[in-house]
């Protein structure tokens, strides 16, 4: 059935927009600066290029404490910007407008947002949907909005090691390196849940339900679907496998699954639920972290519990009706 769409205040000029742009998103991906794109179609928006010395929720903060308050925030970058920019609007009560500019720009293709022209179209004519959200909290700080997945494990590991590494050989060439590291040095992790215990060498959580062959889940396959999808790959094969299950491409998971590479299923416990505990004890010598929407997140050493919860309707997020049914 269609999905439900919400008409949202149209912006023919941008007047009433304030957008952050996020200059250290999708650095090394060759692309057309979109900035003459935005200053051509919404002259009458705010862009904030985003400083080392800011934090988008501080940029947010002030804008909307200023005399000219946004309507709408926008945020130009990729799925961990874009993620911090949903935690705004949700906070403000303002919708989002997501102009995609990473690596990867999982969420935005979620929404049928491919291009940057493709979001202005649907700001043009006050196109929009309400998406479902999950929040993820590890301890007494606030939670975090998530718009795509969370997880630990062997992934958080790769990711870790890339940004030690991204100074120096950039974000494509890290992330290669990373992940030869990881086929030598990956390690468990330990979760209790619910009262079992299991060594594991990851766990995903993906917001909505999420194709059945996967394991890593990046990108989410429905904006609605009020649902936690859990993936729990238990430690009983090799660190290779453990690396190949990390893939998310689907010609890539079918290569490596016709050559014995991906985990069998008895090796993936799946859960769909409305809210997810675990705790994660991380081996002496890894780090403690997690990953949501590509943002590393480090916890005490000593180990961290992770809670999940979805939020239907969480954020009002700009979109074409193409993509809603």
């Amino acid at each position: 059935m269609p999905e439900p769409s919400t008409p949202l205040p149209p912006r023919p000029t941008g007047a009433g927009v304030f957008i952050v742009r996020n200059p250290q998103s999708g650095r090394d991906v060759i692309r057309r600066d979109p900035s003459d794109i935005i200053a051509e179609r919404l002259p009458d928006a705010r862009v904030h290029e985003l400083r080392d010395d800011e934090t988008l929720a501080d940029v947010v903060s002030d804008a909307v404490a200023g005399d000219d308050p946004p309507a709408v925030l926008g945020v130009l970058g990729g799925d961990g910007s874009v993620s911090r920019m949903a935690h705004q609007a949700r906070r403000h009560g303002l919708p989002l407008l997501v102009l995609p500019g990473g690596t990867f720009n999982h969420f935005a293709r979620s929404i049928g947002v491919d291009t940057v022209d493709a979001a202005i179209d649907a700001l043009v004519a006050g196109e929009g949907m309400p998406v479902t959200a999950a929040e993820v909290s590890t301890g007494a700080g606030e939670p975090v909005t998530v718009l795509n997945a969370v997880s630990v494990g062997t992934y958080p590991q790769v990711i870790a090691e890339r940004e030690d590494r991204m100074d120096r050989m950039g974000k494509w060439l890290g992330g290669v390196a990373a992940t030869w590291r990881a086929l030598r040095d990956a390690v468990p992790v330990v979760i209790a849940q619910e009262g079992r215990r299991a060594k594991v060498w990851s766990v995903f959580v993906s917001v909505g339900r999420n194709a059945p062959d996967r394991v890593a889940m990046m990108q989410r396959q429905t904006v609605h679907d009020p649902l936690l999808d859990v993936r729990i790959h238990h430690a009983r094969g090799s660190r290779l496998r453990a690396v190949a299950s990390l893939a998310f491409g689907r010609r890539t998971i079918a290569i490596l699954r016709a050559v014995g590479l991906m985990p069998p299923d008895s090796d993936v416990e799946r859960l769909v639920v409305r809210e997810f505990t675990v705790a994660v004890r991380t081996p002496d010598g890894a780090p403690s972290v997690y990953v949501h929407d590509g943002e590393l997140e480090e916890q005490a050493p000593a180990g961290y519990r992770l809670h999940c919860v979805v939020v239907p309707d969480a954020v009002r997020v700009y979109a074409p009706t193409s993509a809603q049914t």
